[in-house]
């Protein structure tokens, strides 16, 4: 199990070497990280309990993103691993703005 585990990195990698795949993997997490964000403002927005701590977590998965950004970057290879975290963290950020946006 633990074996399967750490091959699956690299089996992600290897099925996504098609562009078609690759493009709809990143779709797929650029609308579920958009789903998440809209659900955490609707859900934090109507209970107005814990409006503070739903914004500091957000700060900071969307803060911790963009560290993780480095060093993916200097690792090189195949860089679809910093392409799902920018897009999970766009989606996860546009989520969170439209849902603001729509309360003005």
């Amino acid at each position: 199990m633990h074996l399967s585990l750490a091959r699956s990195g690299q089996r992600l990698q290897r099925w996504a070497q098609n562009p078609w795949r690759r493009a709809s993997l990143l779709l797929i997490v650029l609308l579920s990280a958009f789903a998440c964000g809209n659900a955490v403002a609707t859900i934090t927005g109507a209970l107005a309990l814990l409006d503070p701590v739903a914004a500091l977590v957000s700060v900071v998965l969307v803060e911790s993103a963009i560290r993780l950004r480095r060093p993916l970057l200097q690792a090189g290879g195949d860089p679809l691993t910093l392409q799902l975290l920018d897009m999970a963290r766009i989606g996860l950020l546009y989520g969170l703005l439209l849902e603001g946006f729509k309360l003005l």
